[in-house]
C-alpha cells in the first residue's frame, strides 16, 4: 500500500476473508514494526452495543431502515447486536489478553441527543465515560469515531453535527486523544443514497424497487459535499478550541478498495484511475487540494457541487492523520458502465469504470469450522507483512493498524450472515464469545518485541 498524501497516515485495516491458498508462519512480530506503532481493533457502536432503547436512547435512520421488512438480508435487526453495551468490560478484556494497544468505537449520536440535538442524555454521556474509563484502566487507548452512520432519524433531514461533535469534545476530550469525525462517508453517500442497499435507503434506479424516493444522479454529490464541509467545521472548531488544552489529533477515516487495470490498454489504465477518482479521491482530495478529482469535475459536470473560495480554504489540510479502511482490491475496465450510463443516471454510472472482485471467501456453516481461520491468519500475515514494506522500502508514514474486527457482529445490510470477527459470537447460546485461530496468532505477533 501506498500513500504519498498527508500528513500522519493511520492505516485502519479492516478484515475481509481473502482467497489465500496456505497460512503462512510469520516471520514479522510487534517488534518488526517502527517504535510506538499502534497495534488495535475495531467496532461500530450500531453493529456493537444493541440497547437501543435503553438509558434514554433515540432512534436511528438505521432502527428504521432494520426494521423495514426486506431491507436485511437475514431479516435482522442490530436491537440486541453482540450486547457490547452491557458486556464492554468483558470485551476489553478480550482486547487486552490480546494485547492490543488501542480500540477503536463509535459514540452513538443518538444516545448523547437523542433527538438530535436539543437536550443531552446524561445516562449516554455516563456510559461512554465509563467505557473511556475501562480502557484507559487496562492501558488500551481509545480511538474515537463521532459517526458511524446511524445518524440520529429525527435528523435525517436536518443536522446538528457540530454541536454533537463540541459536546464529545467537551465531555470526553480530557481523555480521548485521536477523534475521527466520519467513517466512511463514500459508503454513506453510494450505498445509502445512490443503490438504496443501506440506510436511509434512497435511490431512483427503475430496477430497484425496493428503495424508497430519491435521486441517484444528485444525491450522493450533496450529501458528500455536506459531509466534507461538516468535516472541516467540526476540525476547525477542535483546532481552535479544544487542542491546544487537550493535546489531541482528529482526522477521518476513507474506505478504499484498490484498483488494477483488467489489461494494460490506455483506456483500462484511465479507468482504474477514474475508479480511484471516484472512491478515494471523491474525499481525499478536496482534503488535500480543496476540490474534487478533475475526472470527476469533467465527467459529473453541474450535479457536483462547487466549493466556495472559503469552503475551499476550510478543507483543506483539515485533518491531522487518514484513516484507510482497505477490504481488497478489484479489478477494473473501461466501457461497460459507459453503455449504462443512460439507464443508470448515477454516482456508479458516472466514473466510467466497472469494477470485479475475483475471489469468493466463502462462509463458515459450524462453530467447529469458524474457529478454524486460517485464511484470516494468512490475510493478516501477508497484509502485515507488506505494510510493513511499505514503511520500510517506501517511506509511508504509517502510524497504525487496526483489525476489524474484535468480535463477529452485525454487518449492516447483511445482518448477522458476515463472521469478520477474531472472536466467534455464538447467536444461539447467550452471545458467548470463542477465540478463532487468529486470536491465538495476534497474541504471539503481539508478545514478540524482537
Amino acid at each position: 500500500m501506498v500513500l504519498s498524501r498527508g500528513n500522519v497516515l493511520l492505516v485502519i485495516a479492516v478484515m475481509v476473508l481473502s482467497a489465500i491458498q496456505k497460512c503462512m508462519t510469520s516471520e514479522i512480530n510487534r517488534g518488526s514494526f517502527p517504535k510506538g506503532f499502534v497495534f488495535g481493533t475495531a467496532s461500530s457502536a450500531y453493529q456493537y452495543e444493541g440497547a437501543v432503547k435503553e438509558d434514554g436512547r433515540g432512534p436511528s435512520v438505521w432502527d428504521t431502515f432494520a426494521h423495514n421488512p426486506g431491507k436485511i438480508f437475514d431479516h435482522s435487526n442490530a436491537d440486541v447486536a453482540v450486547d457490547h453495551y452491557h458486556r464492554y468490560e468483558e470485551d476489553i478484556e478480550l482486547m487486552k489478553d490480546m494485547g492490543m494497544d488501542a480500540y477503536r468505537f463509535s459514540i452513538s449520536w443518538s444516545r448523547i441527543f437523542p433527538d438530535g440535538s436539543g437536550k443531552i442524555n446524561e445516562a449516554g454521556i455516563d456510559h461512554y465515560n465509563k467505557l473511556i474509563n475501562a480502557l484507559l484502566a487496562k492501558g488500551v487507548e481509545p480511538y474515537v469515531t463521532l459517526y458511524h452512520w446511524d445518524l440520529p432519524q429525527a435528523l435525517e433531514d436536518k443536522k446538528d453535527f457540530a454541536t454533537y461533535a463540541e459536546t464529545c469534545f467537551e465531555k470526553f476530550g480530557d481523555r480521548v486523544k485521536h477523534w475521527i469525525t466520519f467513517n466512511e462517508p463514500h459508503s454513506v453517500a453510494f450505498l445509502g443514497y445512490d443503490f438504496g442497499l443501506q440506510a436511509p435507503g434512497r435511490c431512483s434506479i427503475p430496477f430497484l424497487r425496493f428503495c424508497s424516493a430519491g435521486n441517484s444522479a444528485t444525491e450522493p454529490y450533496i450529501v458528500a459535499h455536506n459531509i466534507l464541509l461538516s468535516h472541516a467545521t467540526v476540525v476547525d472548531i477542535y483546532r481552535k478550541k479544544y487542542k491546544n488544552s487537550q493535546g489531541g489529533s482528529i482526522g477521518i477515516t476513507l474506505d478504499m478498495m484498490w484498483f488494477e487495470p483488467v489489461t494494460n490498454s490506455r483506456e483500462d489504465v484511465e479507468a482504474t484511475q477514474r475508479a480511484i477518482d471516484f472512491q478515494l479521491g471523491w474525499f481525499l482530495d478536496p482534503l488535500m487540494f480543496g476540490e474534487y478529482p478533475s475526472s470527476m469535475r469533467r465527467r459529473v459536470g453541474t450535479r457536483l457541487p462547487k466549493f466556495s473560495k472559503y469552503q475551499a480554504a476550510l478543507l483543506k489540510g483539515s485533518l491531522d492523520f487518514v484513516g484507510i479502511n482497505h477490504y481488497t482490491t478489484f479489478y477494473a475496465m473501461h466501457n461497460l458502465t459507459e453503455q449504462i450510463k443512460d439507464i443508470l443516471h448515477d454516482y456508479f454510472a458516472d466514473s466510467g469504470a466497472f469494477t470485479i472482485r475475483m475471489d469468493d471467501p466463502g462462509t463458515p456453516v459450524s462453530i467447529k469450522d469458524a474457529l478454524k481461520d486460517e485464511k484470516r491468519i494468512g490475510y493478516y500475515n501477508d497484509y502485515l507483512s507488506n505494510l510493513l514494506a511499505s514503511i520500510r522500502e517506501d517511506g509511508c508514514n504509517v502510524k497504525g493498524y487496526f483489525a476489524w474486527s474484535l468480535l463477529d457482529n452485525w454487518e449492516w445490510a447483511s445482518g448477522y450472515t458476515s463472521r469478520f470477527g477474531l472472536y466467534f459470537v455464538d447467536y444461539s447460546n447467550n452471545l458467548t464469545r470463542y477465540p478463532k485461530q487468529s486470536v491465538g496468532w495476534f497474541k504471539e505477533f503481539l508478545k514478540s518485541t524482537q
